[in-house]
């Protein structure tokens, strides 16, 4: 028996023994009411293994269940380009929130711009203080942040965060292979500013998946990306 970390969970498995996961399926039988068939979907399928799966549900439950946004806020998304980043981004946007995203290249940065809608964005590699990069956008002071990143990022963000704002962490990618795990210094504004810091888990989430769908599928039919 072996134990491997899973999105924070540890799970033991037998090697040689298969390994759970999500997947695509077409209905080739059914005996349920909800299932015919020959049953797929009316997008392309491989939207379920990005957007509609669990990258999709990730961002959804951390932006609206785990942060309780508001209309008008002003969030800051690290590591913006990427799978999860970059829809809690799109989501503050329909929401109505001032949205600023950080990614580690020219060509990462640009799409959220002028794509995807992002108000304003910047590469952090580029930056010599990320703290002076956060106060030079018209952020105003945090109300929320999407936290993928972790330490020099998260130092910079306990630096600017409004009173009473929160802090939603996914992930912490700039940890994730080292031997050792780096500090923070700036943990005391949390007391300072009465900052909430939660943590989260998509797996806790699964149940919202039908409400999740109510949300995105109509966007995603009206895109123009969308070949059916």
């Amino acid at each position: 028996m072996k134990k491997i970390e899973d999105a924070g969970r540890i799970v033991s498995f037998t090697p040689g023994t298969p390994l759970t996961g999500l997947g695509v399926a077409k209905a080739l039988d059914s005996g349920h009411a909800n299932f015919k068939e020959g049953d797929l979907t009316d997008v392309p399928l491989s939207y379920y293994t990005r957007l509609l799966g669990m990258p999709g549900l990730t961002a959804y439950a951390g932006f609206y269940e785990v942060a309780s946004p508001k209309k008008g806020e002003y969030v800051f998304v690290s590591a913006a380009s990427g799978a999860v980043g970059q829809l809690v981004g799109q989501f503050a946007k329909l929401l109505g929130c001032y949205v600023v995203g950080s990614a580690g290249s020219k060509e990462k940065v640009d799409p959220w711009k002028n794509k995807f809608g992002f108000d304003e964005a910047f590469n952090y590699k580029e930056e010599q203080d990320l703290d002076a990069a956060l106060k030079g956008t018209s952020l105003k002071a945090l109300t929320f942040y999407f936290e993928n990143v972790g330490v020099k990022t998260l130092d910079a963000v306990l630096l600017n965060m409004r009173d009473h704002g929160r802090i939603v962490v996914c992930g912490m990618i700039s940890q994730y292979n080292l031997d050792e795990f780096e500090g923070i210094k700036n943990l005391i504004r949390i007391i300072y500013k009465r900052v909430l810091v939660q943590g989260f888990s998509v797996f806790d989430y699964y149940y919202l998946y039908p409400k999740f769908l109510e949300l995105v599928l109509p966007h995603i039919k009206e895109s123009p990306d969308c070949v059916h």
